[in-house]
Protein backbone atom coordinates (compact mmCIF):
# COMPACT_ATOMS: atom_id res chain seq x y z
CA UNK A 1 0.00 0.00 0.00
CA UNK A 2 1.07 3.52 -0.66
CA UNK A 3 1.75 5.96 1.86
CA UNK A 4 -1.59 6.50 3.87
CA UNK A 5 -3.30 10.06 5.52
CA UNK A 6 -5.68 10.40 7.51
CA UNK A 7 -9.26 9.87 5.87
CA UNK A 8 -11.94 10.48 8.71
CA UNK A 9 -12.78 10.57 12.05
CA UNK A 10 -14.47 7.41 12.75
CA UNK A 11 -17.48 7.26 15.82
CA UNK A 12 -17.72 3.67 16.85
CA UNK A 13 -17.04 0.32 16.45
CA UNK A 14 -20.27 -0.09 14.17
CA UNK A 15 -19.51 2.89 11.80
CA UNK A 16 -16.10 1.13 11.53
CA UNK A 17 -16.99 -2.10 10.93
CA UNK A 18 -19.62 -0.85 7.84
CA UNK A 19 -17.03 1.37 6.02
CA UNK A 20 -14.46 -1.24 6.24
CA UNK A 21 -16.97 -3.86 4.73
CA UNK A 22 -17.92 -1.40 2.08
CA UNK A 23 -14.14 -0.35 1.20
CA UNK A 24 -13.29 -3.85 1.00
CA UNK A 25 -16.11 -5.12 -1.70
CA UNK A 26 -14.79 -1.54 -3.72
CA UNK A 27 -11.21 -3.40 -3.05
CA UNK A 28 -9.77 -0.17 -1.54
CA UNK A 29 -7.15 0.14 0.25
CA UNK A 30 -7.50 1.22 4.21
CA UNK A 31 -6.22 0.96 7.34
CA UNK A 32 -8.64 1.25 10.32
CA UNK A 33 -7.18 2.12 13.66
CA UNK A 34 -8.76 2.15 17.11
CA UNK A 35 -8.18 5.15 19.44
CA UNK A 36 -8.37 2.16 22.38
CA UNK A 37 -5.62 2.49 24.63
CA UNK A 38 -5.91 -0.43 27.46
CA UNK A 39 -4.27 1.90 29.80
CA UNK A 40 -6.73 4.57 30.21
CA UNK A 41 -9.21 1.93 29.80
CA UNK A 42 -10.69 4.09 26.27
CA UNK A 43 -10.86 6.99 27.92
CA UNK A 44 -9.68 8.78 25.07
CA UNK A 45 -12.22 7.55 22.58
CA UNK A 46 -14.86 9.62 24.13
CA UNK A 47 -13.03 13.01 23.96
CA UNK A 48 -11.27 12.48 20.08
CA UNK A 49 -13.70 9.58 18.44
CA UNK A 50 -13.87 5.80 18.16
CA UNK A 51 -10.64 5.74 15.72
CA UNK A 52 -9.65 6.87 12.42
CA UNK A 53 -9.18 5.42 8.86
CA UNK A 54 -6.41 5.94 6.75
CA UNK A 55 -5.43 5.21 3.16
CA UNK A 56 -3.72 6.51 -0.08
CA UNK A 57 -4.64 9.95 -0.45
CA UNK A 58 -5.75 9.05 -4.44
CA UNK A 59 -8.87 7.31 -2.47
CA UNK A 60 -9.89 10.22 -0.78
CA UNK A 61 -12.76 11.57 -2.64
CA UNK A 62 -14.17 8.54 -3.42
CA UNK A 63 -13.95 6.86 0.35
CA UNK A 64 -15.63 10.14 1.49
CA UNK A 65 -18.53 10.14 -1.05
CA UNK A 66 -19.01 6.45 0.21
CA UNK A 67 -19.23 7.39 3.74
CA UNK A 68 -21.08 10.09 3.16
CA UNK A 69 -23.78 8.19 1.20
CA UNK A 70 -23.78 5.36 4.25
CA UNK A 71 -24.60 8.34 6.77
CA UNK A 72 -27.16 9.77 4.50
CA UNK A 73 -28.60 11.84 7.40
CA UNK A 74 -25.74 13.71 9.18
CA UNK A 75 -24.13 16.75 6.92
CA UNK A 76 -21.63 15.50 4.23
CA UNK A 77 -18.20 15.96 4.84
CA UNK A 78 -15.64 18.12 2.71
Amino acid sequence: MNKTIKILVLNNEIEANLIDGLLKERDIPHLIRSYHDSAYDGLWQFHTGWGQLDAPEEFKDEILKIFNEMTWEQEPLD
